[in-house]
């Protein structure tokens, strides 16, 4: 696996204007190739994409059947052409070559010693795939500016739009090496979500992906792709397709701080795979003009190069790219602990209305580490317990408890504080519950599958559910330790302050 990502986007597509006018949009000019809408379609008569019956929604356990293009993920098939392409269009020699490799199946491999504090790559701009790359087909390139469609959904489109036109493309050596199914959450079906992330809030944030990419393709094909089918034929333009190229962005999209924050694709750099031992990461170098990485340790040749992805949980490395670190290996890694105000409050209306003005809903998620929690939790516990008697701080709680706010304040109430933690406590323990039962019946689970091809993808999904939910519940293990520790020295301290009273009126008797 051959993902390089630091910074993702999660926002992908706002409504577009029904009227492509309202907006003022400039057409780049193009010097490329551009086919005629007859010879569009000819060039997409060679494709025959199978759209998946599996949905966002479904709830069988099919296997997604994939895209015409791209390569299994650890086949090195099409790498010596990549190779050879990414050379003679500008990559300058390298010290570095594609091999298979233990972690990730596709890596970058040193051929030589290299240093720390060596900078590799230098991938020329001229191989980045961004929003303002030339389209092969300047007809199609001219409608999704017509419509202003945003950078996300206009990258997805257009590595569909270049994979299509198979040898004709620019690409086509370069997207030839890409997974044909990328390692991501968009590839599980809604039963495999349900029945092997249940217990982790990182299915939800799978679902709304999910629901995400599909909302981008429905309204991209109700917008535009029905009115110009001659331009996005079905056979080509469709649910599967989508699913693929925003699975190869989310996985390697990435953003270059030193070009003002741009996203863009660049192969080469994104064939390289993530390390939680390692800190660099992927950026611009102005003065060599390409995109680079310094290293942060040394390397014999064979050994595998690494780069960081950014600090991600566990959880979001799963979302993302396919793949969980060994349990306790990732120093970033957290599991996101939901807490609710309880309906029967009295006060429940007021804490909700003080939530919502600083951003938060009467649900929500916190993350835990195995170094403890963020003060805008303890602030959130603090508001859920709080008795009437506290209403003028319920607002001062709520801002507390909103990453939103400016100044993060360390809020102590030591009159509720045993309570706060009580709070945190139970939900840890709910959590952690769920995570068990999982785990405890993930060893039975899938027995009566018969098909060898879907047991195999069975048993993968399990076991990268068992690794998730594993590395989450030990957090919330910790968690439950330190919360059990403080509260057993807030009441031995009361207890010890009673009997210290206790003694102190005998005197008087």
């Amino acid at each position: 696996m051959a993902e390089a990502s630091r910074i993702l986007q999660t926002m992908l597509i706002p409504t577009f204007s029904q009227n492509p006018s309202l907006y003022t949009t400039t057409i780049h000019s193009h010097r490329c190739f551009a086919p005629s809408t007859a010879k569009r379609s000819s060039l997409f008569d060679r494709i025959r994409c199978s759209v998946s019956t599996a949905s966002s929604g479904t709830t069988e356990s099919t296997v997604q059947n994939g895209v015409a293009w791209g390569c299994d993920a650890d086949s090195l098939e099409n790498a010596a052409a990549l190779q050879e392409w990414l050379s003679e269009s500008g990559l300058p020699p390298q010290k570095m070559a594609i091999e298979r490799v233990e972690v990730g199946e596709r890596g970058l491999i040193a051929l030589k010693n290299i240093r720390k504090g060596e900078k590799l790559l230098f991938v020329p701009p001229s191989l980045f795939i961004t929003a303002d790359s030339e389209w092969s087909c300047r007809e199609v390139s001219e409608v999704l500016k017509q419509y202003n469609v945003p950078d996300w959904p206009l990258l997805a489109t257009y590595l569909i739009s270049e994979a299509g036109l198979m040898n004709s493309s620019r690409w086509s050596n370069y997207i030839s090496a890409l997974p044909r199914q990328p390692y991501s959450l968009l590839y599980w079906t809604r039963s495999e979500l349900d029945r092997y992330l249940e217990a982790s809030q990182i299915r939800q944030r799978a679902i709304e992906r999910i629901n995400d990419v599909t909302g981008t393709y429905n309204d991209l094909q109700d917008r535009i792709f029905s009115k110009y089918p001659d331009l996005f034929p079905a056979e080509v333009f469709n649910m599967e397709s989508f699913r693929w190229s925003f699975g190869i962005l989310f996985s390697r999209l990435v953003r270059l701080p030193s070009m003002d924050g741009r996203v863009a694709l660049v192969p080469w750099a994104d064939m390289l795979n993530h390390s939680c031992e390692v800190e660099t990461f992927l950026d611009y170098d102005k003065s060599s003009q390409g995109v680079v990485f310094t290293t942060d340790r040394a390397y014999q040749p064979g050994e595998q190069v690494f780069i960081s992805y950014g600090k991600k949980s566990n959880g979001e490395l799963l979302l993302s790219y396919g793949f969980v670190p060994p349990e306790g290996t990732n120093p970033s890694d957290s599991v996101e602990l939901p807490l609710s105000l309880e309906k029967s409050d009295k006060c429940y209306k007021e804490k909700s209305v003080a939530l919502k003005k600083h951003g938060l809903s009467a649900s929500h998620c916190f993350p835990l580490q195995i170094t403890g929690w963020p003060l805008e939790l303890m602030a959130y516990a603090y508001l859920a317990v709080s008795p009437p008697s506290m209403q003028n701080q319920f607002d001062e709680m709520a801002s507390a408890a909103s990453n939103k706010s400016t100044s993060k304040k360390d809020l102590r109430y030591p009159e509720i504080e045993e309570d706060a933690l009580q709070f945190i406590l139970d939900a840890c323990e709910a959590s952690i519950s769920k995570y068990s039962k999982f785990l405890q019946a993930s060893g039975s689970m899938d027995l009566d599958v018969t098909n060898p091809k879907l047991l195999n993808r069975k048993l993968f999904l399990k076991q990268l559910a068992v690794d998730l939910c594993t590395s989450e519940r030990r957090m919330l293990f910790r968690a439950q330790y330190i919360l059990r520790r403080r509260l057993r020295d807030i009441r031995s301290g009361e207890l010890r302050g009673l009997k210290l009273f206790d003694g102190f009126m005998k005197l008087f008797n």
